[in-house]
């Protein structure tokens, strides 16, 4: 790796964004995605996982780095602005770090795995902030969309391109083993995002376009064969049937077809098909969860065995957990934050969730634009999506799920206050 030409990327990269903050935006947004691997440590650090740089978290790093700088020169740009999510924001933070340090105090967590993790939170947020603190009028709001839903298009095209492989789709840069559950909710979100403005929108051309991209995205999302990305679709459905204030119909009958309706069978791909039915394939040999007659396939009987043994474990810690790794690897979003952080860190969790839905509900009655409303519908309807999600993996600690999640955040909720 040659640190000397990455140092100049880096250096260049802080003063043009000193200059221009946009453009900075546009390279974390474009990087959400699409960055490449730097490097890796070489020995797990928690869960039996590695050290993994990617240059998003560079170019993260450096992007801040040089708004924190701008700022200090320029005292009247600020920090940051108020928002309805900055004190469910603060606490959550807080309770992660407040456990992880009690983990750290009483040997639950151990090397360095809590602090890297509890570290990748921030980020989260700190794409939050940068994107708030930035916006000056709707037509810079659009053009930052514009480019997050064309990195969802890129993203889509290499995805399909995996298709023929015969492998589950997996998003780009994944190492030699990918993640096909992240690419599932990433495009589950991006779809409700693009779905809630094609409701909304009057304007036929915008319609066809958002189509257009719900096709695209449509393609790799079936090929992810993540069911728990799949589970989130009718959830969106409903969504849209229950808030949309234009073709409320249209939406609810696409729900019934989605639930109800045999002919999905028959228009749905084979392996979609098969990867659903698989879930009540239980095998000989593997763990198996029965409930009644129903018996589960080793993947969701394992997921059913995780969420008993934490909430056992967190009878032993309740308040507070076990802090950030101090328990092991849990692929559920609910249970693991759970013996984490104890009924705290739930609760925290579970405010800055319902914050960021009624943020999404307000904005979404209070503009006018029908694309603008249509672009709140769909950050609510994909939140929804992604908290089904959540019951099938970590969807709300995952960074390529997190980062264009509290990118929409922060300009649904700072739509409404911007300048024409």
């Amino acid at each position: 790796m040659d640190y000397a030409f990455i140092l100049a990327i880096a250096l260049a990269v802080f003063l043009v964004v000193f200059v221009k903050t946009e453009f900075g935006l546009y390279l974390v947004i474009f990087s959400m995605l699409l960055s490449p691997e730097l490097g890796s440590g070489g020995g797990g650090i928690a869960e039996g996982r590695q050290i993994i740089i990617r240059s998003e978290d560079v170019l993260l790093l450096v992007v801040a780095f040089s708004w924190f700088a701008k700022t200090a020169v320029n005292k009247e740009l600020g920090l940051t602005l108020k928002t309805p999510l900055n004190r469910p924001i603060m606490a959550y933070v807080a309770v992660h770090v407040i456990a992880t340090l009690v983990g750290y105090a009483t040997g639950t967590v151990n090397g360095l795995g809590g602090f890297f993790y509890v570290l990748k939170y921030l980020e989260y947020f700190v794409v939050y902030y940068m994107v708030v603190n930035n916006l000056t009028d709707r037509h810079q709001a659009w053009r930052l969309v514009v480019a997050a839903f064309l990195t969802a298009v890129i993203v889509s095209l290499i995805g399909a391109a995996q298709i023929p492989s015969g492998e589950r789709v997996s998003a780009p840069f994944e190492g030699k083993v990918g993640e096909p559950n992240t690419l599932g909710g990433y495009l589950l979100f991006m779809m409700a995002v693009a779905g809630g403005i094609a409701l909304e929108t009057v304007r036929i051309k915008t319609r066809v376009v958002c189509l257009g991209l719900l096709a695209l995205m449509g393609m790799p999302f079936a090929y992810t064969l993540s069911r728990a990305s799949f589970l989130g679709v009718p959830f969106v459905l409903g969504a849209f049937a229950l808030l949309s204030t234009r073709r409320r119909m249209m939406a609810g009958a696409l729900l019934l077809l989605v639930v109800a309706s045999p002919v999905v069978v028959v228009l749905l791909p084979k392996p979609v098909v098969d990867r659903v039915l698989y879930t009540f394939e239980p095998e000989a040999g593997q763990a198996t969860v029965r409930l009644g007659r129903i018996a589960f396939d080793p993947s969701t009987s394992e997921r059913l065995i995780s969420i008993k043994q934490a909430l056992e474990s967190w009878t032993k810690r309740p308040i507070l957990g076990y802090g950030v790794t101090g328990a092991g690897f849990i692929d559920v979003q609910y249970a693991r934050t759970l013996v984490e952080t104890g009924v705290i860190g739930l609760a925290a969790f579970l405010w800055l969730v319902w914050s960021a839905l009624k943020s999404g509900l307000g904005s979404f009655r209070a503009l006018r634009d029908p694309e603008e409303r249509g672009l709140a519908l769909g950050f609510l309807a994909g939140t929804i999506g992604l908290l089904v999600h959540a019951a099938g993996a970590n969807t709300f600690i995952i960074v390529r799920i997190m980062e264009p999640f509290w990118f929409f955040a922060a300009v649904v909720v700072t739509l409404p206050g911007l300048a024409p």
